[in-house]
């Protein structure tokens, strides 16, 4: 239950009428009836995330595309593994309001480095699917450094995941099977499934909402 509280909290917002201090125009398109903007932090800067506003706007890249070959491009199940939750956008934009704010969390892009270049969803860092598989070529090397990254810490005994971070992990959208393999081999290696959330729209809602893109932030 306490994971579902999470959810519960009030979204942490500013500027509900106007995208940010100092902005004239008011947000026509908002997130939601309640939200109009939100304020993310990306890399080292403080980001406004809002939809966009040409309600004339169509999709014109990729994810305008209805059909892609399956395999591999399949319908993913809404549940990724057993126990980990998954969020919708509202849900994902209260995440990235308090816990990716105040560090607790971390959104993750587990989609392979071509794509994060071409564009990622605020405050993401990428961290590839392949990197937390050893059979997709995964080294225990890459595999440390990335539960590192997570708030884990290696011990005499395995690995503590006490101090682990909230993830949610996503990727290119319900057809995309990269962060639910990454979701399961995060388990596989011990990550607390209440610790993990999928955000199983990835990319493809977060475009269909017209909602901020961004090019990646610099990672430490």
């Amino acid at each position: 239950m306490h994971k579902l509280l999470l959810f519960a909290l009030g979204i942490l917002l500013v500027g509900m009428d106007y995208g940010h201090a100092g902005q004239s125009e008011p947000i026509l398109v908002r997130i939601s009836k309640d939200v109009a903007v939100a304020q993310v932090r990306h890399g080292d800067e403080l980001v406004t995330v809002k939809r966009n506003q040409d309600v004339t706007a169509r999709l014109s890249d990729e994810f305008s595309k209805t059909s892609r070959k399956c395999p591999p491009f399949c319908a993913q199940p809404m549940e990724a593994a057993p126990g980990v939750i998954t969020i919708g956008e509202m849900e994902l934009i209260t995440f990235m309001t308090t816990k990716l704010n105040d560090h607790t969390g971390l959104l993750v892009d587990a989609r392979t480095p071509d794509w994060y270049a071409r564009g990622t969803i605020p405050g993401s860092i990428n961290v590839p699917y392949t990197d937390v598989i050893p059979s997709l070529g995964a080294e225990e090397i890459i595999i440390a450094e990335v539960l590192t990254l997570f708030g884990a810490k290696e011990t005499a005994k395995g690995w503590d995941f006490s101090e682990a971070k909230d993830l949610v992990l996503w990727c290119n959208g319900p057809w995309c099977g990269q962060s639910p393999t990454a979701i399961r081999g995060l388990i596989s290696l011990g990550y607390p499934v209440e610790k993990i959330f999928y955000y199983r729209g990835g990319m493809q809602l977060w475009r269909v909402f017209g909602l901020t893109v961004l090019p990646p932030a610099h990672q430490n």
